[in-house]
């Protein structure tokens, strides 16, 4: 792992159990606040709680955002949003600049926009229909004509027929922000544990008093789970039911290659971004996978409307191990060793199947890429939830536990906003935005799935 201000630190797209451990702190007897994961959610809600003065533990079962935080397309996106998320990303991509500041490291952040791409009337007018959305926040999205769309992307006169367009929209460099942050917390004394899995809560009375990690207890009255993937699987050992399911998204990073457009954009089933290292991020749109498994059966109807309207993109893949997915094991003890020791960091293989596909639409629509080689694909699990927006609320069920999860695809860039939020939450302050649509309760109170414009 580079952590240098070389420029070719960018070249390492993710992190893996491979890598140094960096934080090792000692477990306290007691903290104001434990955080249980390290990925943006986690490390950004530590972020404001320590310019409150709040003493918080960051606990990791693996590394810090060795999952998704450093796997995705580093797009700090308002453009598409759903309705109630865009305050929330608009507030975020204002704290993106703020945190580079504050920093002095460079994580790629800048405002060079984001595009997407209609190569039919009826892509454009479907673009066009969330104007309202951006109208209605005074956003900076407009559409542009064909004649502009080709020329910021170098394409054919008349291959695309226009595009909507955010220019305040930005992008970062997923593998360095978050660590960044991390290391400037832990400078000012927020303690990082990693390799330190949270096996479950110690609860008395009734209340969170406190974790139970793989090396011992730490009391605390407030707890915030911001595990990812990992949520359900972890509130499910304290019985509380979330629905939640994975997708594996693949990504690739060409080698440098001449910059035709230095914003991100997507269309024709393929994304793209510039990247630092003078080469572009590279994502199948349109393409995730699902590994059928018991949750799969068990939330399907609460899935339907997302499936129904992901059917043409969403591929079942039947790989790997069916059997043990089919039969989880659901709980265990404080004493036991738990899953999350087991499977430290999801490090899935990118799918060739997406590799192929992205290769193929960059020939039929991105020439300037075409003939570019991958210099590294990967992959990495996305957390879902059935509305495709994210959980930002308390468990009722459990007073002292908070709940940050489910940004399903969409969490890196909303990240600084959604960790602001938490923080004010496990401080009993106002959120300062309308978070009715990311209540936990609307799983059991017969609230409509419907996703959102944003899927």
């Amino acid at each position: 792992m580079i952590l240098n201000g070389d420029i070719t630190r960018y070249y390492i797209v993710m992190i893996s159990m491979n890598d140094p451990i960096l934080f090792q702190d000692n477990l306290p007897d007691r903290v104001d606040a434990v955080i249980v994961g390290a990925g943006v959610i986690g490390i950004s809600t530590a972020w404001f709680l320590a310019k409150a003065g709040i003493s918080v533990l960051v606990c990791e079962k693996g590394r810090v955002a060795a999952e998704q935080s450093s796997r995705n397309w580093g797009w700090v996106r308002q453009q598409g949003r759903d309705a109630a998320e865009l305050p929330i990303m608009m507030e975020s991509n204002r704290i993106w600049a703020e945190i580079g500041e504050q920093l002095g490291v460079d994580v790629g952040y800048e405002r060079k926009g984001i595009m997407y791409l209609a190569r039919t009337d009826a892509e454009l007018a479907s673009h066009e229909r969330w104007l309202d959305i951006a109208r209605q926040h005074q956003l900076d999205t407009r559409l542009v004509s064909a004649e502009e769309a080709n020329k910021r992307v170098s394409a054919a006169p008349g291959y695309w027929k226009g595009a909507l367009f955010t220019p305040s929209d930005g992008r970062a460099e997923p593998f360095t922000a978050v660590p960044a942050m991390a290391r400037k917390l832990h400078e000012e004394g927020v303690l990082i544990r990693e390799n330190c899995a949270v096996r479950t809560l110690d609860i008395e009375a009734g209340k969170v008093t406190g974790v139970i990690t793989e090396h011992g207890r730490v009391r605390s009255g407030t707890v915030l789970c911001a595990g990812g993937a990992w949520t359900s699987t972890f509130l499910g050992n304290l019985g509380v039911n979330l629905p939640q399911l994975t997708v594996r998204a693949t990504v690739a990073r060409t080698a440098p290659a001449p910059e035709f457009y230095s914003g991100a954009a997507a269309g024709g089933h393929v994304a793209f971004r510039r990247r630092r290292d003078g080469g572009y991020t590279i994502a199948p749109g349109g393409f995730t996978e699902h590994f059928p498994c018991a949750d799969t059966f068990r939330y399907m109807f609460k899935f339907l409307p997302a499936l129904v309207q992901t059917a043409s993109v969403l591929r079942l893949n039947f790989g790997g191990d069916l059997v043990q997915r089919l039969i989880p094991r659901r709980t265990w003890t404080a004493d036991e060793i738990s899953i999350f020791e087991k499977h430290r960091v999801l490090n899935p293989e990118p799918s060739q199947r997406g590799i192929q596909r992205m290769r193929a639409k960059l020939v039929e629509h991105v020439p300037a890429l075409a003939n570019v080689p991958f210099a590294e694909t990967w992959a990495g699990m996305i957390d879902v939830t059935p509305d495709v927006v994210p959980v930002m609320d308390t468990i009722e069920q459990v007073p002292g536990l908070y709940l940050a999860t489910g940004f399903s695809g969409h969490g890196f860039g909303i990240g600084p906003g959604a960790g602001k939020i938490m923080a004010g939450m496990l401080r009993g302050q106002s959120p300062g935005h309308a978070l009715q649509r990311f209540r936990f309760s609307r799983f059991s109170d017969g609230s409509s799935m419907q996703p959102g414009p944003g899927l």
